[in-house]
């Protein structure tokens, strides 16, 4: 396979061919070195072979136990039986494939030349110089891993072992920490193999069957400062890797980066409160479900400085005053300020170092330095920034464990929280507990709306909320207690000056209340706002429900609003208004200020509405009461729009002589329009139906005097006291209208009658057909229906001229109807030709002739005027006949 290299699928098919012709098949790879070895370099004599059963006999279980591995090397094994640890003996089973990754992991990085076999050839060497170099060992001596390095030292390129070489001669260190480092040095690439910690490095390095590990590890730890503080090895958490001497440089440039103790506390504040806490800056009380914000510091450094009440401190090994914050001090210090809660981490090994070399490698990464480095440095910064994201998340797990660990201190107490809780459940509990006993009046807010917002907007339009937040101290869901406690700091501190909302709210909001969302507070002021026991503001105008929902439903208006204590009425102003109510609407109202208040509210609202439905009305020509009712409502509405009962009262009192008289204004007309109204119309019908037949009226004195009457009670502004008076005055006018109508009707269907009989003549004399009868006398007819429903004079008169009219056309139609009368039989045409045509008699035009417009005078006094009248009549019918008319005197 080597020799063929890289094949493609033709080509391993015909080398499949070739190895067909061979009936052995050889296995090529390096699986059972430790067989080649064991048969090559390890077979014992018949009393070593004894001596080593009996030796693992009896340490059986010693040997693999100090031969044991940690972490990802569990594949590492020891020896399965005695057969095995006599045929492998001074070496372990493990050793084999372990030096086998160690060959090809340093054959791959380049650190030995290409010649240094992956196979048998080269472990062979490998085990055989170990064991030469072990030979003159007791029994009890097992081959620890750095023997191995001579069998390779040769290869390895001078600069990759420098390190290793000079080793000896620095005097900081001793002759075993060499030892060491060519172990460190073998297992530098196959760390995914076995860990390098100090368990796995005191397995690697066993030297005897009994050796005191305990005692090995505290060797190798102590070898290992000594390595670490000359560069030539580094450490990340607990695992350790020799260092190259580009590694090396890197290590000691690293260490030259300056970092801060400001720069090492804001890293560890990021951890905790950032990666562990996950950015929480607010806990939601379980209670309550409302979130409660808090002050992060770390060693008494605000963290994202806030200024909320509660506050949330982490004593860290980096204060300077750790060593000092024993129970008593932080038990003192949590107890310092209102809202503290403290968390003393435990100590935690190695933090000020992983901090301080994860800050320098950060801040070398980014330095200009690095930009230009060549890439094999960038390949180990690269490396570097690897192992710190492991380190980071190394810490987080560190710090986590050391806040778990520690102790928590809160307001003066150590609190019997669960110990061993993850961070994020800590704090919860932390911070619950805090708030419980640091607000102690949270518990009179028992009730919590879904939407807030929404209910404030309700109390604040509902009609009926005065009454109901009366009553709020017996309703748990009205949180009494909490409203109570409200009422008792406004009606103190807004007695004499105003409060913003704002400041409540901040006020409510603070300890020892902590009342959240704010929405709630405002829901509260909203309540005693309604139940009139304070006046709300806005730009120096008080503010009623209605306008008050938009500034208490957003916030960046709390600070426009102010609150004020509502003033209240003396008793003697109490009797008044209970007197004035009484008089007003002959009812008795409660005694205390706000049921007086509500109970006159109620009626003059009550009041209010009646007279707007009576306004309707009064708009209406010839209506009386229409100044009267604008006036009571301008006055009604000025008055309902005070919501302050002090102001209310105070109000009404000072116009005490103005709602009396309004009331009897206002009582007049309810009353006119309750009862006198129809009677009121009836009127107005009958004038509006006398107004045609007027002039004929007052000629008659009877009906002229109640028409001025009627008209006279009309026009009256306040004819309340009138009304009584309307009905015998229409039946006297109307009398008098239906005598003069009745006789008027009798002429004018007397004049229709003649014209219906002429008509009748006419019909009858050309023996004419009910069609034509009645096209002739059907208008005539419906004039004489609508002359017997009339009672306008002007209209019967009216009709009784248009008689004529109908009159003059019935004719019209009665001539167009007429046929020439044939007499005999005419002989028929001769043939082809057409039969003579008779034409009909022609129709006379009608003509009417108006005898009043042929008299020059109104009035004729002698005989003399009324011949030369006669006269002119006489020559104008003449005349109009002589013009073939026929004549129709009007």
């Amino acid at each position: 396979d080597a020799a063929i290299g890289e094949t493609n699928k033709t080509k391993s098919q015909d080398f499949s061919k070739i190895q067909a012709r061979f009936y052995t098949r050889l296995s090529l790879a390096s699986s059972n070195t430790d067989e080649v070895i064991g048969e090559r370099l390890l077979t014992k004599t018949e009393s070593a072979h004894v001596l080593l059963r009996d030796n693992f006999a009896q340490k059986g279980d010693i040997i693999n136990n100090q031969l044991s591995f940690l972490g990802n090397a569990v594949n590492l094994r020891g020896y399965r039986d005695a057969a095995e640890f006599v045929a492998y003996y001074p070496f372990v089973p493990y050793q084999f494939q372990l030096l086998q990754k160690i060959f090809e992991s340093i054959r791959k990085v380049g650190a030995t030349g290409k010649h240094l076999s992956r196979g048998e050839r080269s472990l062979l060497d490998a085990f055989q110089s170990a064991a030469v170099q072990n030979a003159h060992k007791p029994i009890e001596a097992l081959i620890p891993l750095y023997d191995f390095y001579p069998s390779i030292e040769s290869f390895i390129d001078s600069i990759a072992k420098k390190s290793i070489d000079q080793a000896p001669t620095n005097e900081a260190l001793e002759a075993y920490d060499t030892q060491l480092l060519k172990a460190l040095f073998l297992i530098r690439y196959i760390s995914e193999t076995v860990r390098p910690t100090i368990d796995n490095l005191a397995t690697l390095c066993i030297e005897e069957i009994d050796t005191d590990k305990l005692s090995l590890k505290r060797r190798i730890q102590e070898s290992l400062a000594r390595l670490e503080r000359q560069q030539l090895v580094s450490r990340n958490g607990d695992l350790w890797f020799f260092l190259t001497n580009e590694e090396r440089d890197i290590a000691r440039e690293l260490r030259s980066v300056d970092v801060t103790a400001a720069e090492k506390t804001r890293l560890l504040s990021e951890l905790i409160f950032e990666d562990i806490l996950r950015s929480q800056n607010k806990v939601r009380h379980r209670d309550t479900k409302a979130d409660y914000d808090f002050n992060r510091l770390l060693d008494g450094a605000p963290w994202k400085p806030a200024n909320h009440a509660l506050t949330l401190e982490i004593l860290s090994p980096l204060g300077d005053d750790y060593e000092r914050m024993h129970e008593a001090t932080c038990i003192m210090r949590s107890a310092e300020a209102t809202g503290r809660a403290i968390i003393r981490i435990s100590e935690s090994n190695r933090l000020l170092e992983e901090l301080t070399l994860y800050l320098q490698i950060e801040k070398y990464i980014i330095s200009p330095k690095a930009d230009q480095a060549t890439p094999s440095l960038k390949r180990i910064l690269s490396d570097r920034k690897d192992e710190n994201r492991t380190r980071r998340e190394r810490l987080v797990e560190q710090l986590s464990q050391a806040m778990s660990t520690g102790d928590y201190y809160v307001l003066g107490q150590k609190p019997g929280i669960k110990a061993g809780l993850h961070p994020t459940s800590l704090l919860d509990e932390i911070i619950n507990y805090l708030v419980v006993n640091t607000y102690t009046k949270l518990p009179f807010l028992k009730h919590r709306c879904a939407d807030a917002l929404a209910e404030i907007k309700a109390v604040l339009s509902a009609n009926d909320v005065a009454q109901q937040s009366l009553k709020a101290d017996g309703v748990e869901e009205l949180n009494p207690l909490a409203l109570n406690e409200l009422r008792q700091y406004l009606l103190l501190a807004a007695s004499h000056q105003r409060i913003l909302l704002s400041d409540v709210i901040d006020r409510f909001s603070a300890i020892p209340f902590g009342w959240k969302p704010e929405w709630e507070i405002v829901l509260l002021v909203a309540r005693l706002f309604m139940a009139g026991e304070i006046k709300l503001m806005l730009d120096g105008a008080d503010l009623d429900p209605k306008s008050a929902i938009d500034p208490l439903t957003k916030s960046v208006r709390f600070k426009q609003v102010s609150i004020l204590k509502r003033k209240t009425a003396d008793s003697l102003a109490l009797k008044r208004a209970r007197d004035l109510h009484r008089d007003l609407f002959a009812l008795l109202p409660r005694e205390d200020e706000d049921g007086l208040v509500a109970d006159t509210r109620e009626n003059l609202t009550s009041w209010q509405t009646q007279l707007k439905v009576y306004s309707h009305t009064a708009n209406q020509k010839y209506y009386p009461g229409k100044t009267v009712i604008e006036t009571a409502i301008a006055r009604l509405g000025k008055q309902l729009v005070i919501r302050d009962s002090y102001e209310f009262i105070d109000t009404l009192l000072a116009e005490t002589n103005a709602w009396l008289d309004l009331s009897d204004d206002c009582h007049d007309v309810s009353s006119f329009y309750k009862t006198q109204a129809t009677t009121w119309q009836r009127m107005l019908d009958a004038l509006t139906a006398f107004s045609d037949n007027q002039e004929a009226l007052k000629q008659e004195s009877h009906a002229a005097n109640a028409l001025k009457e009627l008209f006279s009670i009309r026009d009256n502004p306040a004819p309340f006291g009138l009304i009584s008076q309307i009905d015998p005055l229409l039946n006297t006018v109307t009398s008098v209208n239906e005598r003069l109508a009745a006789h008027e009707r009798e002429l004018a269907v007397l004049a229709t009658d003649q014209k219906l009989a002429e008509i009748e003549s006419e019909l009858n004399k050309i023996q004419a057909d009910a069609k034509l009868r009645n096209q002739a006398l059907y208008p005539l007819q419906q004039l004489k229906i609508t002359l017997s429903e009339l009672i306008s004079i002007p209209k019967i008169r009216y009709l009784a001229e248009q008689a004529g009219n109908h009159l003059d056309t019935a004719m019209d139609i009665i001539a167009a109807a007429q046929k020439p009368a044939i007499t005999g039989i005419q002989e028929p045409p001769p043939s082809g030709q057409q039969p003579p045509i008779i034409a009909p008699p022609p129709t006379k035009p009608i003509k009417v002739i108006r005898a009043q417009q042929l008299s020059i005078k109104t009035y004729l006094e002698t005989e003399e005027e009324v011949d030369v009248y006669l006269a002119k009549l006489k020559q104008a019918l003449l005349t109009t006949l002589k013009a073939g008319n026929k004549v129709r005197i009007e």
